[in-house]
């Protein structure tokens, strides 16, 4: 009976509207999952603490680099409140450290196939741009098979949802049919009632050919509808699978552009092949310095100079000073370079705090359901626990 009016008085299935995706936006789909389900509650629960667990991996990463660029701020700070005296030495040395750069610069001038800024922005980073490069290609990479992925899983989503409807479609259709099978048989069903009581005729074949029909007719529409309304269940669990899917994947492509982003705005390039060929220039170009032998000598003794005198004073890297005179000098250059650090320390900032908060909802998350499910909380926090000590 409970099927009969489930058939003829349906439960509509909510069509999920297919939503723009915003590949930023990490959806938890609590709705999809049945949580009484061994096989569905464990992989959701998994999902949340694997995007605990990359959020995690890419905040210890992120802390480094932070950490380097707010001991940069601080060292100009230290440098910015030197006393009197030590300051005046410091820019004794800084001056002298200038004009042999300046000398220096006039040779090289004659063959300098490098802007100024371009040199002394790949001499300041010389040390890592190899490894920029690298971490460049790699990210642009990796950014072209995460949008491959996040393409493939949409157009995945949109087949199951276009099949969804086409489900739903044709469960309509079957009510349909159903009600006019029903409606016929109680129709003949009159019609030979009528021919048996009012004109006496023997109509038992009738009945069972009305009733064979209806039956076979009917079980053809149940049979069908079972069927459609068990792939409904299938198509609705392969979405919520590839929903969560999305979501490790977009966290890889959000922090994945974050850190193409910082690399470019780090090293000053757009590319991973532009910076590659000014860091060839850039070889050629110091090569060419190699010349000025007498000059590179008296600049490593002053440069051993500034060093010591920072070194005195609190300056945690008096070495990376070596090719910042300008800025001891120039008080202008010096909130150049401020600005400068400080808007990348704002851009891992806000990786970190997009982590932070990755990590917070997919903990939120598993709060949730143990909430919800109290008779699974002890085996969610197994579940947690485990992975948090592997």
């Amino acid at each position: 009976m409970g099927f009969w009016n489930r058939l003829l008085h349906p439960v509509f299935h909510k069509v999920k509207e297919e939503p723009e995706e915003n590949w930023n936006e990490i959806i938890y789909d609590y709705e999809a999952v049945d949580f009484y389900d061994e096989e569905q509650r464990s992989r959701y629960i998994t999902g949340c603490i694997e995007q605990m667990g990359e959020a995690t991996r890419e905040i210890n990463q992120l802390n480094g680099e932070y950490a380097l660029v707010t001991s940069y701020l601080t060292d100009m700070e230290e440098i910015e409140a030197l006393p009197d005296e030590p300051r005046k030495e410091l820019d004794q040395i800084a001056n002298r450290l200038m004009t042999l750069e300046k000398e220096r610069q006039q040779y090289l001038g004659k063959t300098n196939r490098m802007s100024d800024g371009d040199f002394y922005r790949m001499r300041k980073q010389e040390n890592e741009v190899t490894e920029g490069i690298e971490k460049l290609k790699e990210a642009e990479r990796y950014q072209k098979l995460v949008k491959s992925d996040l393409k493939r899983l949409d157009v995945e989503k949109h087949a199951y949802y276009y099949r969804q409807k086409e489900m739903i479609t044709m469960q309509a259709n079957l009510r349909g049919m159903a009600v006019i099978f029903i409606s016929a048989m109680a129709a003949c069903m009159v019609m030979l009632a009528v021919l048996q009581f009012v004109f006496e005729m023997n109509t038992i074949a009738g009945y069972m050919i009305t009733v064979l029909a209806g039956a076979i007719a009917i079980t053809v529409v149940c049979v069908k509808y079972i069927d459609s309304d068990r792939e409904i269940r299938v198509v609705e669990r392969a979405i919520g699978k590839l929903t969560q899917l999305q979501n490790k994947v977009k966290i890889r492509y959000v922090n994945n552009t974050n850190l193409l982003e910082y690399l470019c705005m780090k090293y000053g390039t757009e590319s991973a092949k532009q910076l590659e060929k000014r860091w060839n220039l850039y070889q050629e170009e110091k090569e060419q310095r190699k010349q000025f032998e007498e000059a590179e000598a008296k600049l490593e003794h002053y440069q051993q100079e500034l060093i010591k005198l920072l070194a005195r004073y609190r300056v945690s890297d008096p070495n990376r000073w070596i090719n910042q005179v300008a800025a001891i000098l120039d008080h202008r250059e010096m909130v150049e370079i401020r600005h400068e650090l400080i808007l990348r320390r704002q851009a891992l900032r806000q990786q970190l705090d997009y982590n932070q908060k990755i990590k917070r909802t997919a903990l939120d998350e598993i709060e949730r359901v143990k909430t919800d499910y109290p008779v699974y909380a002890q085996e969610i926090a197994e579940m947690v626990e485990k992975c948090i000590h592997n």
